[in-house]
C-alpha cells in the first residue's frame, strides 16, 4: 500500500514552540509509516526532524521584494503540485489575511488542518468574524493546544470543525539530556524564553525575585535565552540590587539539565499557548509556578499537587508563592516528587495517537 504522503508547513525548525512541536509530529508520523514533508519559510534548522525538507528560506532575499515573494509563491504551489499531497498542518503565524486567502483558495487544495498556538487569537485568525469564515469555515480541522483556546474559538467565530491536541514532549529525550552536568555550584530557581519582546515579563519576574527571601537564602536566579532585551534586563536586576544574583547563561540547546538542577521553574507570563516550558520543567523532575493566565498554565499545574497556580498577574501572590515553595519544605518536597508523573500525558506516544486519529478521520480511512 502507498504512503500517505503528509506535509507540515511553518516558519523554522528552530527556536519556536510551535516549530518544536511540528519536529516532534514529524518524527511521530515518519514512525507511523507517513511520507513526511516539511516546508519552512525562514532558512533556520536546528531541531532533530524526519522527512524532506522544503527550505523557502532559501530562495528569499535581502530586499524580500514582491518580485521574491511572488517566486517563492511559484515555488511553493509547485511543490504542491509536484508532491500531491494526502494532508496539510499548518503551523504558521496567519497574519496577512490577503496571503492567506490566496494560499487556501490556489495553493492549499487538499485536505488541511490549522493550528493555533496562542491565545492571542489575532495572529492566527483575521479578528473579522466573517474575513475568518473565508478561510477557516471549510476547514478540515482547527486544532487548539487547550480546552480553553478551543472555546476562546468556539465563542467568536462559532466555528464547529476546533478539536483540542496538547503539545507533545518527548520525555525520553528529556530524560536523556537532564543527566548532563551544568557546572552552576549555586542552588538556583529558573526560567526561559525570548527577550526580545516582554510577553514573559522577566523584568518584573527579576523585581518578584529580588522582593522574595530567594537572594537571602542565597538562592540564585538563572535565566535561559536571548534577544535584545538583554541588556536591559542585567540593568533592571542591578537596579533591584541583585545583580550578581541573576545569572543570564543565553540560549541553550540543552536546558533540561538545568531544569532537572533546579529547585523550580517561575513562570510570570502575560499570556501563553501551551506552555512547553512548564511540561519539560515538570519532565526534567522540579515543581513549577506559574500564573494562571491565558491559556495553558491551569492544564498542566495541578495546585498545590505538582506546582502552583497563581492568581493571573498578581505579582504579590507571585512572590507570596515563591517564598512558600523556599519555605515550605513538605508542600516544595510534594510537588517536586509529582513532578515526572504529571508530565507523562503530554508525551509524543499518547499525543502522537491523538494526531494519527484526526489524519485518519481527514482521509476517511475510518
Amino acid at each position: 500500500m502507498q504512503k500517505k504522503k503528509i506535509v507540515l508547513i511553518g516558519f523554522r525548525l528552530n527556536k519556536g514552540g510551535a516549530e518544536r512541536v511540528m519536529a516532534s509530529i514529524s518524527n511521530y508520523l515518519a514512525s507511523q509509516n507517513f511520507d513526511v514533508h516539511i516546508i519552512i519559510i525562514l532558512d533556520d534548522i536546528a531541531y532533530s526532524h524526519s522527512g524532506k525538507v522544503f527550505n523557502l528560506g532559501k530562495l528569499k532575499n535581502k530586499s524580500n521584494g514582491l518580485s521574491n515573494k511572488l517566486k517563492r509563491l511559484i515555488a511553493l504551489n509547485n511543490y504542491f503540485k509536484k508532491n500531491e499531497f494526502d494532508v496539510l498542518i499548518d503551523f504558521r503565524f496567519r497574519i496577512n489575511f490577503f496571503q492567506e486567502f490566496i494560499l487556501s483558495r490556489f495553493v492549499f487544495k487538499l485536505k488541511t488542518i490549522y493550528t493555533v498556538h496562542s491565545s492571542q487569537l489575532n495572529v492566527y485568525i483575521p479578528k473579522h468574524v466573517f474575513l475568518a469564515s473565508l478561510i477557516y469555515k471549510k476547514a478540515d480541522k482547527i486544532v487548539a493546544i487547550t480546552h480553553a483556546m478551543q472555546s476562546l474559538i468556539e465563542d467568536k467565530y462559532n466555528f464547529k470543525n476546533v478539536t483540542t491536541i496538547y503539545n507533545p514532549v518527548n520525555l525520553d529525550a528529556i530524560e536523556k539530556f537532564k543527566e548532563a552536568s551544568v557546572g552552576l555550584k549555586e542552588e538556583y530557581v529558573i526560567s526561559a524564553g525570548q527577550f526580545d519582546t516582554n510577553e514573559k515579563q522577566f523584568d518584573k519576574l527579576i523585581t518578584t525575585y529580588a522582593k522574595s527571601v530567594l537572594p537571602k537564602q542565597n538562592v540564585v536566579l538563572v535565566l535561559l535565552g536571548q534577544g535584545s532585551n538583554m541588556q536591559k534586563l542585567k540593568n533592571h536586576a542591578k537596579s533591584c540590587g541583585v545583580e550578581d544574583k541573576v545569572l543570564f547563561l543565553g540560549f541553550k540547546k540543552n536546558p533540561y539539565k538545568y531544569f532537572k538542577n533546579a529547585k523550580f521553574y517561575i513562570m510570570s507570563s502575560m499570556y501563553e499557548g501551551m506552555p512547553m516550558v512548564l511540561i519539560e520543567a515538570l519532565a526534567s523532575g522540579i515543581p513549577v509556578i506559574s500564573f494562571d493566565c491565558p491559556t495553558g498554565p491551569s492544564e498542566i499545574i495541578r495546585h498545590e499537587e505538582n506546582g502552583l497556580l497563581v492568581k493571573n498577574q498578581d505579582f504579590n501572590a507571585l512572590v507570596a508563592s515563591v517564598n512558600r515553595f523556599a519555605n515550605d519544605k513538605k508542600l516544595y518536597n510534594y510537588c517536586k516528587n509529582n513532578a515526572i508523573a504529571s508530565s507523562r500525558q503530554f508525551s509524543i506516544d499518547k499525543i502522537g495517537i491523538q494526531w494519527l486519529d484526526l489524519i485518519n478521520r481527514c482521509l476517511n480511512l475510518f
